[in-house]
């Protein structure tokens, strides 16, 4: 399989068990739900598209073009993950307090139509600034040790 894709992937699945250990550190339980669950410390979007764009910048240097490609749509992803997913967490938990403040107007007048949603909508969604940058940084330090690791294997000289 294609090196790069298996260092973002890796990657993805790396910083997706790493949101279990920091869930524990703040919350002061194991939980693992995070492995599967979207938004949270560190993003893993951030840190796939980041290793992914460093493996190929190591590999192939900073002037060609799928370097540009992988920083390019990187940065649009973690802009992504930081601003409308994020933003759209949000939303939903204002929407989600309004829907239990409805219920509570509801109960006090009894000629209020009102259902109450089996489930509520889910709040997190995207990443803080700071998930962001965590996998950020993770992800180019990944990516560049895996070229490194793949330069030493094939016995390349790591130096460009």
């Amino acid at each position: 399989m294609n090196r790069g894709i298996v260092t973002s992937l890796s990657a993805i699945g790396i910083a997706q068990a790493l949101k279990i250990v920091t869930h524990k550190r703040m919350t002061g339980k194991w939980d693992w739900r995070p492995l599967v669950q979207t938004g949270g410390m560190p993003s893993s979007h951030s840190a796939g598209v980041a290793s992914l764009a460093a493996y190929v910048a190591a590999n192939r240097g900073t002037r060609h073009i799928e370097t540009a490609l992988a920083i390019v749509f990187g940065s649009i992803v973690m802009y992504d993950a930081q601003g409308v997913r994020r933003h759209t967490g949000e939303i939903a938990q204002l929407v989600n307090d309004l829907e239990d403040h409805m219920g509570v107007i509801a109960d006090d007048y009894p000629s209020l139509k009102y259902e109450k949603r089996e489930k509520e909508l889910k709040e997190l969604l995207g990443h803080q600034p700071l998930e962001v940058l965590a996998g950020g940084i993770f992800g180019v330090v990944y990516g560049v040790a895996s070229a490194l690791l793949e330069d030493k294997k094939h016995g390349k000289n790591p130096q460009r």
